[in-house]
């Protein structure tokens, strides 16, 4: 299936009391460009949600938003230098002695916490590797949901793309068949004018199959009808095989437009330029859905 470069997905999740939210919102660009944007303490993971939404999507401007909120809080862990208590204790205990017993010898466990140092209180240490594979778990369930809007938009650009296509195949298939009553409107026209001018005199038939022939050559748009043709089916086959095909597509309109160009100057007849100006504007509007396109 074709997926469209717009689209937003959301994946939620609770781990023991942490609650991550994965969102994504992608809009068109040429090329793909992602920016993920979390948590600085988390900054860790960037890369591996960058490899991970580049394995999923083509192409678009898009947009990581990670966001963890802790139900209780960040834990918090107290600890006691011991090494530095026992310098303190031995320091008391050093000054008890030089006291000659005047200092009382009694050394209280809050009186030595409230040394500078003896007591530490940080942030639980996280475990770096489990915490990745929550958040890329998260993101695996946002990238699910994104995709599945994008496809449900590009369902949609598809059907219009095919139909307008059908539009054009239509209005080929009448520059085809007037094409030849071109060449036989010029003959008649060529052959009035010769004997309005020369009047009673004998019109040399075989110059005239000569210039109807040379006229001919220069507005015949086989080799462009035929070329559209294959275009169209190019554009089917392209479309009912899915994937990221928006920049073949892309190319491929710019062929359309060049035949297209090429039926226009070439047919010098009003019925064809009508049609030729109808299937212009029918291409452009495929040229700008093709461009939403993955």
């Amino acid at each position: 299936m074709v997926r469209s470069m717009t689209g937003y997905g959301r994946g939620d999740r609770s781990f023991e009391g942490l609650q991550v939210t994965v969102e994504l919102r992608a809009v068109n660009n040429r090329y793909l460009d992602c920016t993920v944007k979390l948590p600085r303490a988390y900054i860790f993971a960037e890369d591996a949600i960058k490899t991970r939404v580049q394995a999923a999507v083509g192409r678009g401007k898009v947009d990581v938003f990670v966001t963890l909120n802790h139900d209780h809080g960040d834990e918090m862990v107290v600890t006691v230098n011991e090494e530095l208590a026992r310098g303190y204790l031995d320091a008391l205990k050093r000054l008890h002695e030089l006291g000659g017993g005047r200092v009382k010898k009694d050394f209280r466990a809050t009186e030595l916490a409230r040394f500078p140092d003896v007591l530490t209180v940080e942030k639980q240490a996280e475990d770096l590797d489990l915490m990745k594979e929550r958040l890329l778990e998260v993101l695996d369930l946002a990238i699910e949901d994104f995709n599945a809007m994008r496809a449900v938009e590009g369902e949609r650009l598809s059907a219009d793309i095919l139909g307008r296509a059908d539009t054009v195949e239509r209005l080929l298939g009448e520059v085809e068949a007037r094409s030849p009553q071109t060449v036989a409107d010029y003959r008649a026209r060529l052959e009035s004018k010769m004997r309005e001018v020369l009047q009673n005199t004998q019109i040399d038939e075989g110059r005239l199959l000569t210039e109807a022939a040379i006229f001919a050559d220069k507005v015949a748009v086989d080799e462009e009808t035929v070329r559209l043709h294959s275009h169209l089916g190019q554009l089917r086959e392209l479309l009912s095989a899915g994937g990221a095909v928006g920049r073949k597509l892309d190319f491929l309109i710019q062929e359309f437009n060049r035949e297209t160009n090429t039926i226009g100057s070439k047919c010098n007849d009003l019925e064809i330029t009508r049609r030729v100006v109808d299937m212009k504007a029918e291409i452009e509007k495929i040229r700008e859905q093709v461009q939403n396109l993955e």
